[in-house]
C-alpha cells in the first residue's frame, strides 16, 4: 500500500462515519501539476477526539491545533505509513509572528481562508474526485501567479516566514508573484529577523537544492530579503549579477553546501558568523569553509602538486570544480583537474609517506614543533617528487636538523 491509498482510506472511512474529510493544501497542488506529494494530509470535520476514536493507532501530533497522526500498515520499503488528519478550523491572532495563540473549529471555507497562498487554499476529494476551491487556486495555478489569501500584509504578518516562502514557492513553481502579494513582501522585507534561524535556514536549503535556484536567488533579492538574512553580500548591481549568474551555472543537483557558497561569494571574511547565526551544521560549515576559502581559482594556475594532490583527495573536490565553473575559472585548468581525477585512482594523490613520526624518533629526534615541520617538508617534496625514497627523506632530515 502506498501513502496515498492509505490517506484515500483515512479519508472514506472519515466519510463513511458522516464527516467531511478531504486532501488538502500542498499536496491538492501537487497532483494538479502533475507531481508526487510528499505526502498527503486530511482536513476533517471531525474533531481530534473523534479522529482518534475512529482509528486503531494515532498519536497526538498537535492536538490544540486539531491535529493527529493516524497510523498505517507499512509501505514497500518497510516503513510505516503515516498521514495527518486536521480538524477544519480559523485562527486567532499571532502575537509570535509565527503559531496562532488559539485556534476555533469550523468550515472548510474558513480554514481554507487562514493559509498562505491560493495555490495551497484548495481542497480535493479522492472519493468524489473533485477540487473543491474557495480561494481561486486552480486559476491561479492555471495564470502561474503566486497570490496571497485575502490580505497579505495580514497573512505575513501572521507568520512572517511567509514572505520567504513566497520566495521559494514562486521560484520552485515557475510563478510570477502577484502585484499585491509582492509589495508587501517588499514592506514587510526586514521583519524577517524576527523569524528563528533555524526556520529562515530550512527555507534557503530547499530554494538552493532546488533546480530553479537561480530564480529563488533573484527573487531574495528583488523582495529585499538578502540584506536582513545576508548582509554581508555584497549587492552592487555587477556583483550581485556575477552571484546571480554563478548560482545558476551550478549543476542541477548541486548541493546546499555548494549553492550556498556560491551565494555567499562575495561575504568577505565572516563565513563562520554567517554560519552560526543560521545555526548550519557543523557538517555544513566544514564543507563551506573550505570552499570558500578555495574559491580563489587563480591561485591554482600552474601550481606544484603539492598544493594540487591535497584538493584532489579531498571529498568536496568535485563541488570545488563545479564552484570555479560557476564562477568563471580557467577551463583548461578545470578540465585538467577532471582529467587527473578520471585517468588515476585515489592513492596516486596521496601515497604513503615516506616518513612519519615514529621513523623520526627512530632516527634519535626528540618529539617536539619541529616534528610537524619536518614531516611537512619531507611530505611536500615527496608530493613534488623531489624525493621518491626513504633513504632520501632521511638524508634530507639529517641535513636539516645538522644545520
Amino acid at each position: 500500500m502506498t501513502e496515498r491509498e492509505f490517506a484515500i482510506e483515512v479519508v472514506s472511512k472519515l466519510q463513511r462515519e458522516g464527516h467531511q474529510a478531504l486532501f488538502a493544501g500542498g499536496c491538492v497542488r501537487d497532483e494538479l501539476l502533475g507531481l508526487m506529494p510528499a505526502d498527503h494530509d486530511v482536513a476533517t470535520s471531525a474533531t481530534p477526539d473523534q479522529v482518534k476514536a475512529l482509528f486503531r493507532r494515532t498519536h497526538s501530533f498537535g492536538a490544540s491545533f486539531g491535529v493527529v497522526e493516524v497510523l498505517g500498515p507499512k509501505d514497500a520499503q518497510g516503513e510505516w505509513l503515516k498521514v495527518q488528519v486536521a480538524t477544519f478550523r480559523s485562527d486567532g491572532t499571532y502575537t509570535d509572528g509565527r503559531r496562532p495563540d488559539s485556534v476555533t473549529f469550523s468550515s472548510p471555507e474558513e480554514d481554507a481562508a487562514r493559509r498562505d497562498f491560493t495555490i495551497n487554499g484548495m481542497f480535493f476529494d479522492p472519493v468524489a474526485g473533485q477540487v473543491i476551491d474557495y480561494v481561486g487556486g486552480a486559476a491561479d495555478l492555471k495564470a502561474k501567479v503566486l497570490r496571497a489569501i485575502g490580505d497579505p500584509v495580514a497573512r505575513f504578518t501572521e507568520d512572517k516566514l511567509r514572505i520567504l516562502r513566497a520566495v521559494r514557492m514562486a521560484a520552485r513553481f515557475e510563478l510570477t508573484i502577484d502585484p499585491a502579494t509582492i509589495a508587501a513582501a517588499r514592506e514587510m522585507a526586514p521583519q524577517i529577523r524576527a523569524v528563528s534561524a533555524e526556520r529562515i535556514a530550512e527555507e534557503l536549503r530547499k530554494i538552493l537544492t532546488n533546480k530553479h535556484r537561480e530564480r529563488g536567488v533573484r527573487l531574495l533579492g528583488e523582495v529585499g530579503l538578502v540584506e536582513h538574512i545576508l548582509p554581508e553580500v555584497d549587492r552592487s548591481p555587477v556583483e550581485w549579477e556575477r552571484t546571480c549568474e554563478a548560482v545558476g551555472r551550478l549543476p542541477t543537483h548541486a548541493s546546499f553546501q555548494l549553492a550556498f557558497t556560491a551565494l555567499i561569494r562575495t561575504a568577505g571574511p565572516g563565513i563562520g558568523a554567517i554560519c552560526r547565526r543560521l545555526r548550519l551544521s557543523n557538517e555544513e560549515y566544514e564543507r563551506i569553509s573550505w570552499l570558500y576559502a578555495r574559491n580563489d581559482h587563480s591561485f591554482y594556475r600552474d601550481k606544484p602538486r603539492s598544493i594540487l594532490y591535497p584538493l584532489l583527495t579531498h571529498p568536496a573536490i568535485h563541488d570545488l570544480i563545479a564552484l570555479h565553473r560557476a564562477d568563471g575559472a580557467d577551463p583548461d585548468t578545470l578540465a585538467h583537474w577532471e582529467g587527473l581525477l578520471r585517468d588515476h585512482p585515489p592513492e596516486a594523490f596521496n601515497p604513503s609517506p615516506l616518513l612519519t613520526g615514529d621513523d623520526l624518533k627512530a632516527m634519535g629526534l626528540k618529539p617536539g614543533p619541529q616534528f610537524k615541520r619536518l614531516l611537512d617538508e619531507i611530505r611536500t617534496l615527496q608530493l613534488d617528487g623531489v624525493l621518491t625514497t626513504r633513504s632520501e627523506a632521511e638524508e634530507k632530515v639529517r641535513r636539516s636538523t645538522s644545520s
